[in-house]
Protein backbone atom coordinates (compact mmCIF):
# COMPACT_ATOMS: atom_id res chain seq x y z
CA UNK A 1 0.00 0.00 0.00
CA UNK A 2 2.47 2.55 0.89
CA UNK A 3 4.83 1.28 -2.49
CA UNK A 4 1.17 2.50 -4.48
CA UNK A 5 0.73 5.68 -2.50
CA UNK A 6 4.38 6.63 -3.30
CA UNK A 7 3.97 5.73 -7.01
CA UNK A 8 0.99 7.92 -7.36
CA UNK A 9 2.01 10.83 -5.20
CA UNK A 10 5.59 10.78 -7.65
CA UNK A 11 3.17 10.40 -10.89
CA UNK A 12 1.10 14.01 -9.34
CA UNK A 13 4.56 15.77 -9.14
CA UNK A 14 5.85 15.00 -12.63
CA UNK A 15 2.60 15.96 -13.78
CA UNK A 16 2.68 19.27 -12.20
CA UNK A 17 6.16 20.60 -13.53
CA UNK A 18 4.60 19.97 -17.16
CA UNK A 19 3.07 23.41 -18.76
CA UNK A 20 -0.08 23.72 -19.31
CA UNK A 21 -0.09 24.33 -22.73
CA UNK A 22 1.92 21.51 -23.82
CA UNK A 23 -0.95 19.60 -24.98
CA UNK A 24 -2.05 19.56 -28.69
CA UNK A 25 -3.26 22.87 -29.07
CA UNK A 26 -2.00 26.09 -30.52
CA UNK A 27 1.19 27.03 -29.37
CA UNK A 28 3.21 30.45 -29.88
CA UNK A 29 6.29 30.24 -31.88
CA UNK A 30 8.79 32.26 -29.76
CA UNK A 31 10.89 33.77 -33.35
CA UNK A 32 7.78 35.91 -34.75
CA UNK A 33 5.17 35.34 -31.87
CA UNK A 34 2.48 33.64 -34.77
CA UNK A 35 -0.12 31.02 -33.37
CA UNK A 36 0.95 27.67 -34.65
CA UNK A 37 -0.17 24.66 -33.92
CA UNK A 38 2.30 21.61 -32.95
CA UNK A 39 3.15 18.92 -35.87
CA UNK A 40 2.13 20.90 -38.71
CA UNK A 41 5.47 22.27 -39.28
CA UNK A 42 4.59 26.13 -39.19
CA UNK A 43 6.76 28.41 -37.06
CA UNK A 44 9.47 25.73 -36.73
CA UNK A 45 12.68 26.32 -36.82
CA UNK A 46 13.86 23.80 -39.43
CA UNK A 47 11.77 25.03 -42.01
CA UNK A 48 13.37 26.57 -45.17
CA UNK A 49 12.41 30.75 -45.64
CA UNK A 50 9.68 30.99 -49.04
CA UNK A 51 12.09 31.72 -51.86
CA UNK A 52 11.38 36.03 -53.02
CA UNK A 53 8.85 36.09 -55.87
CA UNK A 54 10.19 36.10 -59.37
CA UNK A 55 11.01 39.58 -60.57
CA UNK A 56 8.86 41.37 -63.12
CA UNK A 57 9.32 42.41 -66.74
CA UNK A 58 9.06 45.97 -66.76
CA UNK A 59 11.31 46.73 -63.19
CA UNK A 60 13.98 43.91 -64.97
CA UNK A 61 13.67 45.44 -68.17
CA UNK A 62 14.53 48.75 -66.88
CA UNK A 63 17.59 47.58 -64.78
CA UNK A 64 18.92 45.56 -67.55
CA UNK A 65 18.56 49.06 -69.57
CA UNK A 66 20.18 50.99 -67.06
CA UNK A 67 23.20 48.70 -66.52
CA UNK A 68 23.84 48.42 -70.18
CA UNK A 69 23.46 51.70 -70.86
CA UNK A 70 25.93 52.84 -68.01
CA UNK A 71 28.21 49.98 -69.34
CA UNK A 72 28.42 51.41 -73.07
CA UNK A 73 28.28 54.72 -72.95
CA UNK A 74 31.86 55.44 -72.68
CA UNK A 75 32.85 52.25 -75.18
CA UNK A 76 30.33 52.88 -77.96
CA UNK A 77 30.77 56.70 -78.04
CA UNK A 78 33.55 56.83 -80.69
CA UNK A 79 31.61 53.52 -82.50
CA UNK A 80 28.95 55.99 -82.82
CA UNK A 81 30.99 58.86 -84.77
CA UNK A 82 32.22 56.67 -86.91
CA UNK A 83 28.77 55.53 -87.87
CA UNK A 84 27.97 59.09 -88.11
CA UNK A 85 30.57 59.69 -90.32
CA UNK A 86 30.26 56.87 -92.39
CA UNK A 87 26.68 57.53 -93.50
CA UNK A 88 27.54 61.33 -93.91
CA UNK A 89 30.51 60.27 -96.10
CA UNK A 90 28.16 58.09 -98.01
CA UNK A 91 25.88 60.95 -98.53
CA UNK A 92 28.46 63.38 -100.12
CA UNK A 93 29.61 60.69 -102.61
CA UNK A 94 25.82 59.87 -103.90
CA UNK A 95 25.65 63.97 -104.00
CA UNK A 96 28.14 63.75 -107.09
CA UNK A 97 25.62 61.40 -108.40
CA UNK A 98 22.36 61.79 -107.77
CA UNK A 99 20.60 65.07 -108.19
CA UNK A 100 17.00 65.27 -106.37
CA UNK A 101 13.93 63.50 -106.25
CA UNK A 102 13.04 60.41 -104.87
CA UNK A 103 16.62 59.16 -105.69
CA UNK A 104 17.99 62.11 -103.17
CA UNK A 105 15.23 61.12 -100.43
CA UNK A 106 16.01 57.32 -100.87
CA UNK A 107 19.83 57.77 -100.43
CA UNK A 108 18.96 59.97 -97.05
CA UNK A 109 16.73 57.77 -95.93
CA UNK A 110 18.67 54.99 -96.37
CA UNK A 111 21.86 57.02 -94.64
CA UNK A 112 19.85 57.91 -91.79
CA UNK A 113 18.33 54.60 -90.93
CA UNK A 114 22.36 53.06 -91.58
CA UNK A 115 23.40 54.53 -87.96
CA UNK A 116 20.70 52.49 -86.25
CA UNK A 117 22.29 49.50 -88.44
CA UNK A 118 25.68 50.03 -87.52
CA UNK A 119 24.71 49.94 -84.23
CA UNK A 120 21.62 48.03 -83.24
CA UNK A 121 22.39 44.78 -85.81
CA UNK A 122 26.61 45.29 -85.89
CA UNK A 123 27.14 46.27 -82.65
CA UNK A 124 24.74 43.91 -81.03
CA UNK A 125 25.65 40.86 -83.13
CA UNK A 126 29.08 41.00 -82.00
CA UNK A 127 28.32 41.79 -78.08
CA UNK A 128 25.84 38.62 -77.85
CA UNK A 129 28.70 36.65 -79.23
CA UNK A 130 31.01 37.82 -77.47
CA UNK A 131 28.80 37.16 -74.46
CA UNK A 132 28.10 33.64 -75.53
CA UNK A 133 31.59 32.83 -75.97
CA UNK A 134 33.07 34.50 -72.97
CA UNK A 135 30.49 32.67 -70.99
CA UNK A 136 28.74 36.17 -69.52
CA UNK A 137 25.40 34.57 -70.51
CA UNK A 138 25.93 32.39 -67.30
CA UNK A 139 26.30 35.62 -65.54
CA UNK A 140 22.45 36.43 -66.73
CA UNK A 141 21.10 33.09 -66.32
CA UNK A 142 21.70 33.53 -62.41
CA UNK A 143 19.76 36.53 -62.33
CA UNK A 144 16.25 36.24 -61.30
CA UNK A 145 15.10 38.63 -64.75
CA UNK A 146 13.21 37.46 -67.26
CA UNK A 147 15.09 36.41 -70.33
CA UNK A 148 12.92 38.98 -72.37
CA UNK A 149 14.05 41.71 -70.00
CA UNK A 150 17.72 41.06 -70.67
CA UNK A 151 17.56 40.78 -74.96
CA UNK A 152 14.70 43.94 -74.38
CA UNK A 153 17.37 46.13 -72.04
CA UNK A 154 20.21 45.66 -74.38
CA UNK A 155 18.29 46.36 -77.40
CA UNK A 156 17.11 49.19 -76.31
CA UNK A 157 20.61 50.64 -74.93
CA UNK A 158 22.39 49.97 -78.08
CA UNK A 159 19.43 51.43 -79.66
CA UNK A 160 19.28 54.27 -77.83
CA UNK A 161 23.47 55.25 -78.89
CA UNK A 162 21.75 55.86 -82.55
CA UNK A 163 19.78 58.75 -81.72
CA UNK A 164 22.10 62.00 -81.75
CA UNK A 165 23.83 60.18 -85.31
CA UNK A 166 20.36 59.90 -87.04
CA UNK A 167 19.45 63.11 -86.44
CA UNK A 168 22.97 64.61 -87.34
CA UNK A 169 22.37 62.22 -90.56
CA UNK A 170 19.27 63.32 -91.80
CA UNK A 171 19.76 67.23 -91.17
CA UNK A 172 23.33 67.10 -92.82
CA UNK A 173 21.41 64.90 -95.84
CA UNK A 174 18.09 67.41 -95.85
CA UNK A 175 20.68 70.33 -96.28
CA UNK A 176 22.75 68.93 -98.72
CA UNK A 177 20.21 67.77 -101.16
CA UNK A 178 17.82 70.35 -100.56
CA UNK A 179 14.81 68.28 -98.80
CA UNK A 180 12.64 69.57 -96.56
CA UNK A 181 13.05 69.45 -92.69
CA UNK A 182 9.15 69.87 -91.85
CA UNK A 183 8.71 66.20 -91.53
CA UNK A 184 11.44 65.15 -89.86
CA UNK A 185 9.45 64.55 -86.48
CA UNK A 186 8.68 61.25 -88.09
CA UNK A 187 12.41 60.24 -86.31
CA UNK A 188 10.51 59.90 -83.16
CA UNK A 189 8.92 56.44 -85.45
CA UNK A 190 11.34 55.63 -87.55
CA UNK A 191 14.41 55.42 -84.81
CA UNK A 192 12.90 53.27 -81.79
CA UNK A 193 10.68 51.25 -84.61
CA UNK A 194 14.08 50.66 -87.07
CA UNK A 195 15.83 50.62 -83.62
CA UNK A 196 13.67 47.49 -81.87
CA UNK A 197 14.02 45.28 -85.78
CA UNK A 198 17.87 45.84 -86.03
CA UNK A 199 18.29 44.98 -82.15
CA UNK A 200 16.06 41.89 -82.33
CA UNK A 201 17.92 40.30 -85.77
CA UNK A 202 21.17 41.50 -84.43
CA UNK A 203 20.61 39.79 -80.89
CA UNK A 204 19.38 37.01 -82.46
CA UNK A 205 22.67 36.48 -84.85
CA UNK A 206 24.73 37.03 -82.31
CA UNK A 207 23.10 34.45 -80.06
CA UNK A 208 22.36 31.54 -83.00
CA UNK A 209 26.13 31.89 -83.98
CA UNK A 210 27.98 29.13 -82.85
CA UNK A 211 31.34 30.29 -82.81
CA UNK A 212 32.12 34.51 -82.11
CA UNK A 213 33.81 35.00 -85.67
CA UNK A 214 31.08 34.06 -87.49
CA UNK A 215 28.70 36.27 -84.94
CA UNK A 216 30.84 39.43 -86.31
CA UNK A 217 30.79 37.97 -90.07
CA UNK A 218 27.06 37.78 -89.87
CA UNK A 219 26.63 41.31 -87.81
CA UNK A 220 29.19 42.73 -90.48
CA UNK A 221 26.56 40.98 -93.86
CA UNK A 222 23.66 42.44 -91.85
CA UNK A 223 24.88 46.06 -92.12
CA UNK A 224 26.52 45.79 -95.58
CA UNK A 225 23.26 44.52 -96.36
CA UNK A 226 21.05 48.02 -95.10
CA UNK A 227 23.93 49.89 -96.75
CA UNK A 228 23.47 48.70 -100.27
CA UNK A 229 19.74 47.77 -100.30
CA UNK A 230 19.02 51.08 -97.98
CA UNK A 231 20.70 53.94 -99.41
CA UNK A 232 20.59 52.59 -103.33
CA UNK A 233 17.53 54.00 -104.69
CA UNK A 234 14.33 51.09 -105.07
CA UNK A 235 13.91 51.52 -108.33
CA UNK A 236 17.06 50.75 -109.86
CA UNK A 237 17.42 47.25 -108.31
CA UNK A 238 16.66 44.01 -109.91
CA UNK A 239 13.73 42.49 -109.19
CA UNK A 240 15.03 39.26 -107.06
CA UNK A 241 17.53 41.92 -105.24
CA UNK A 242 14.02 44.07 -104.36
CA UNK A 243 12.63 40.81 -102.96
CA UNK A 244 15.75 40.83 -100.53
CA UNK A 245 15.26 44.28 -100.09
CA UNK A 246 11.56 43.52 -98.79
CA UNK A 247 12.64 40.72 -96.36
CA UNK A 248 15.43 43.58 -94.46
CA UNK A 249 13.74 44.85 -91.61
CA UNK A 250 14.76 48.31 -91.99
CA UNK A 251 13.43 48.86 -95.12
CA UNK A 252 10.23 50.10 -94.08
CA UNK A 253 11.65 52.66 -91.84
CA UNK A 254 13.79 53.54 -95.11
CA UNK A 255 10.44 54.02 -96.80
CA UNK A 256 8.62 56.03 -94.21
CA UNK A 257 11.28 58.60 -93.63
CA UNK A 258 11.91 58.91 -97.47
CA UNK A 259 8.14 59.44 -97.62
CA UNK A 260 8.00 62.20 -95.41
CA UNK A 261 10.41 64.47 -97.24
CA UNK A 262 7.56 64.80 -100.18
CA UNK A 263 5.76 68.12 -100.30
CA UNK A 264 2.32 66.54 -99.57
CA UNK A 265 3.22 62.93 -97.94
CA UNK A 266 0.44 60.27 -97.81
CA UNK A 267 0.52 59.53 -93.93
CA UNK A 268 -1.95 56.55 -94.89
CA UNK A 269 0.93 54.53 -96.48
CA UNK A 270 3.88 56.47 -94.37
CA UNK A 271 1.67 54.81 -91.03
CA UNK A 272 1.56 51.32 -92.82
CA UNK A 273 5.21 51.26 -93.02
CA UNK A 274 5.62 51.90 -89.49
CA UNK A 275 3.12 49.48 -89.02
CA UNK A 276 5.00 46.72 -90.65
CA UNK A 277 8.58 47.75 -89.32
CA UNK A 278 6.57 47.34 -85.75
CA UNK A 279 5.26 43.92 -86.71
CA UNK A 280 8.54 42.56 -88.12
CA UNK A 281 10.80 44.58 -84.59
CA UNK A 282 8.56 42.52 -82.48
CA UNK A 283 8.97 39.68 -84.35
CA UNK A 284 12.54 39.74 -84.11
CA UNK A 285 12.95 40.30 -80.75
CA UNK A 286 10.70 37.42 -79.71
CA UNK A 287 13.11 35.24 -81.85
CA UNK A 288 16.22 36.96 -80.28
CA UNK A 289 14.51 35.87 -76.10
CA UNK A 290 14.40 32.36 -77.94
CA UNK A 291 18.03 32.50 -79.09
CA UNK A 292 18.82 33.36 -75.82
CA UNK A 293 16.70 30.81 -73.98
CA UNK A 294 18.42 27.93 -76.31
CA UNK A 295 22.02 29.54 -75.69
CA UNK A 296 21.39 29.88 -71.84
CA UNK A 297 20.81 26.75 -71.14
CA UNK A 298 23.73 25.18 -73.36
Amino acid sequence: MRGRAGSEQEQRQVTSIVPAHAGPGPVRAPEDGRAGSLGDGSGGAGEPAPLAPRARLFPSLAAVYRAQLSRARVARIPLLFVATFQSVGIMVLMRGVVDGGSEARAVVAGSSVLVVAFVALNLLAQYFGQLRAGGGLDHYATLPVPPAAVVLGAAGAYASFTVPGTIVTAVTGSVLFGLPLTHLWVLVAVIPLSGAALSGLGAALGLLAPRQELATLLGQLGMSAALLLGVLPADRLPAPVGWARDLLPSTYGVEALSRSFDARPDWAVVALDLAVCAVVGLLSLAVATWAYRRAAVR
